[in-house]
């Protein structure tokens, strides 16, 4: 037998249409080594695809490391042709691109989004765990929730309405649902939307094909913390379905120190900190024909909770948030033509989101209602134009509307009773081209084009290139113009809680964002990430005199760093740092020119290291923050320059084995028992337990 081992070592795997024609003409199937039967015209197309090494920042991403391609005469005098390619550990895009898929969930065991993605690079979350407070906190790179794009599978859920109404709310994804988290920047702005300043973060649910089971959950813990989940699934005659429910609820009355919000005189405890949410969740995917399929997946949140109010007087922090989300979406997925370098994606979707804000008690009753609605159609067709040419193209519709509902008994705010209902159109054209110019060098551009009902057209310009320097090495860079419309709350909807005034005259917040880094593949087992990540912003969003308007720029600038350490099949760990300096370089109150954005801390990182093996599983997390500005609702007396403290915490879980589809879980949150300030007055608690039962069956 003669043998002929071909190696390829760049991150791309790459196999010449010269060799494939060559292999064409002594046989026309190839025999890969799990025994699946391909054409030759099916492994150029797959080997022309990995070749150009081309990726949509959606992320389906990097499946295998090598490829091992056999073939043989029937004659006795065999050919043997072997090709071995290692392909990259990271997503080849010019901007930073995270995924924490389901293995990793597992370990962290969070119990809501904001607890998972507190672990992610660029991420500064202060509204998590106990006490989380909608008024907190998420900030990515600087810019805060309504500033950057949240999806599930690819679609946009929450919002537009204005952080101090609502927002989206991390805390009320059901996490049991969620099978990996995607995050993206860049050029991916192109594709999901001009206000991704902070980037693009995409929650994928399960939807993967295995045997028909259910789960369950039970998990207790300290103050009231209770948790319960079901679930059904799998794969039956080909199709893939999931349903859910998942009851959360906890009474937050830990003790709190002089000064805390919300801290009840009486007994020194945190008080209107309750909080009780419900969640649906379903997904149904299942396939018309062997090039068409169709996927439906739907969830409902109900949660119910106090507020915690920093500065204002004691009746202020009674108040009540009743939040109701529904989003729902289906797409049509079709592959044109005979091959598989043209899909068409069609997707249909409705969010609705429904807060209510309220003073239950007292005589100044108040009451603050928003419905947000958003219908969205969206086609995007995946052309692989070319081995080294692809381009994402396509067009959204957007429809828009909110209703306002305003009481107040307060004699002087009477007069802003009254229903306001406002609508916004949007429609998008986008097409982002990746274009693969050498082995080495990728270039990305994109153009999003938007034609708006109350802010006129404005083009999005993106641009990014990746450079493989070596095998292991590859540098990126990307930058995007971006811009974000004010919310229908904030130009037309007065907030009878914090009585502001709505402004029907505020323009768009516009700027740029920008990246640069590496993606380091020190060893198979050590990978590395690191970024420098800018901004400018005009015409940012803020209250002047109790009112909405365009109160000035701010310039972030920041680095933000990851390393992944596979230490031994056993054991791994990982470090995670970020720095943010968004630095307010002009505004309407001209104090604040020069200072820190509020809540926004320089500095957060996170170390973990982890066992896992045979089903049992040990995690330990360090958690650093630096402490953030202390202005939104200062108490009297408080500096705008004073910040929070800086703190360390140290939080433990196991996952231990009782039967074959039974384990234990425990999570110890706080081991040193040191009640720290998370940020502006909310406290976390001491040492916190949650105990839990998994079960399958």
């Amino acid at each position: 037998m003669k043998s002929i081992k071909l190696l390829f070592l760049a991150p791309s795997f790459a196999m010449s249409v010269f060799s494939l024609a060559e292999l064409a003409k002594a046989d026309p199937t190839v025999e890969t080594q799990d025994h699946n039967i391909l054409t030759v015209g099916e492994l150029r197309s797959q080997a022309s695809q990995q070749s150009a090494g081309l990726l949509k920042p959606n992320l389906n991403s990097i499946i295998t490391t090598s490829e091992t391609v056999a073939q043989t005469e029937p004659d006795s005098d065999e050919i043997e042709i072997e090709v071995t390619g290692k392909k990259s550990p990271f997503i080849p895009t010019s901007a930073p691109a995270y995924i924490v898929p389901k293995e990793e969930i597992q370990k962290q065991n969070p119990s809501t989004a904001a607890e998972l993605l507190r672990s992610l690079p660029g991420f500064a979350i202060n509204d998590y765990g106990f006490g989380a407070d909608i008024h907190t906190g998420t900030f990515l790179r600087g810019f805060s929730i309504n500033q950057s794009t949240f999806q599930i599978n690819g679609r946009s859920f929450g919002s537009n309405v204005s952080t101090y109404h609502g927002g989206t709310d991390l805390n009320s994804i059901p996490v049991d649902a969620i099978e990996r988290v995607e995050l993206t920047g860049g050029t991916s702005a192109t594709l999901y939307g001009s206000e991704a300043f902070g980037g693009v973060i995409n929650l994928v649910t399960k939807k993967d094909p295995q045997p028909l089971k259910a789960t369950t959950n039970i998990e207790l813990g300290s103050y009231g913390y209770q948790r319960y989940r079901i679930g059904y699934g799998g794969t039956l005659d080909g199709v893939n379905f999931r349903l859910g429910y998942e009851r959360f609820s906890t009474d937050n009355n830990y003790p709190v120190p002089l000064g805390a919000a919300n801290r009840n005189p009486a007994d020194g405890r945190l008080f209107n900190g309750d909080s009780r949410i419900d969640n649906f969740y379903g997904s149904v995917e299942a396939p018309i024909d062997s090039r068409n399929s169709f996927s439906i997946d739907a969830y409902k949140t109900a949660s119910r909770r106090g507020l915690l109010y920093f500065g204002f007087p004691p009746f202020f922090q009674r108040d009540r948030l009743d939040h109701d989300l529904f989003n729902i979406g289906a797409t049509l997925t079709s592959k044109l033509g005979s091959g598989d370098d043209s899909i068409l994606k069609t997707t249909i979707a409705f969010n609705q989101d429904f807060f209510n804000t309220y003073n239950p008690s007292g005589a100044a009753f108040r009451n603050g209602a928003l419905d947000s609605k958003a219908l969205s159609g969206r086609v995007e067709h995946q052309w692989q134009l070319a081995a080294n040419n692809k381009l994402t193209w396509g067009f959204d519709i957007n429809t828009n509307s909110i209703r306002g509902d305003v009481f107040s008994t307060v004699p002087a705010l009477v007069r802003f009773n009254g229903t306001v209902n406002r609508d916004r159109s949007l429609v998008a054209l986008f097409a982002l081209n990746a274009w693969k110019i050498t082995d080495d060098f990728q270039l990305e551009l994109g153009l999003r084009q938007n034609f708006t009902s109350d802010y006129g057209s404005y083009l999005n310009p993106t641009v990014g290139t990746r450079w493989n320097i070596t095998p292991e090495l590859a540098f990126r860079n990307s930058f995007a113009v971006l811009q974000r419309n004010p919310g229908l709350d904030q130009l037309f909807v007065f907030d009878t809680v914090h009585n502001w005034l709505p402004n029907p005259n505020l323009i768009p917040e516009r700027g740029v964002a920008y990246t640069a880094g590496f993606d380091l593949s020190v060893t198979d087992a050590v990978l590395a990430q690191l970024t420098y990540f800018g901004s400018s912003l005009s015409d940012r969003l803020g209250i002047i005199a109790g009112r909405w308007e365009n109160v000035g720029q701010v310039s972030t600038n920041g680095i933000e760093a990851g390393l992944k350490w596979k230490i031994s099949p056993e054991f791994s760990s990982f470090v995670n740092y970020t720095y943010t300096d968004a630095k307010i370089n002009s505004s309407r109150n001209a104090s604040e020119v020069g200072l820190q954005l509020a809540t926004v801390p320089y500095s957060v990182g996170k170390l973990g290291v982890s066992y896992d093996a045979n089903g049992w599983q040990a995690n330990l997390f360090f958690n650093y923050f630096s402490g953030s500005r202390r202005a939104v609702f200062a108490a009297t007396g408080v500096s705008a320059t004073e910040f929070s403290p800086a703190y360390l915490s140290l939080d433990f879980n196991a996952k231990v084995p009782l039967y074959k589809n039974v384990a234990l879980t425990v999570n110890l949150e706080n081991l040193t028992d040191n009640s720290y300030e998370k940020t502006n007055r909310i406290y976390q608690p001491g040492l916190t337990y949650r105990i839990g039962l998994q079960a399958s069956f």
